[in-house]
């Protein structure tokens, strides 16, 4: 897997009544990547859970690719869920 466009997913679930906050939080650490990737969304569902999905054109699945951070431990019920995905067209 080489020269694809490869989509990091990174999804959290906030703590409840803070889905608004962990929307916020992701939204600007999004805007802070070192890189800035080819698109980003940023996505919200029930229970408080943000979605934030970036695309790296020419990246290699094994590639060290700007990632959004683990947000404080008050603001998550649980750990960050991360997945690393290429396109197929």
């Amino acid at each position: 897997m080489s020269g694809a466009s490869i989509v990091l997913m990174w999804e959290a679930r906030a703590v409840d009544g803070r889905g608004g906050e962990l929307l916020e939080w992701a939204r600007a650490r999004s805007a802070e990547l070192s890189r800035e990737p080819a698109r980003r969304e940023l996505l919200r569902a029930p229970q408080d859970r943000v979605l934030v999905m970036t695309w790296w054109e020419g990246a290699s699945y094994g590639d060290d690719l700007p990632e959004l951070p683990e947000p404080d431990a008050a603001l998550i019920t649980r750990p960050v869920h991360r997945w690393r995905f290429e396109a197929v067209g």
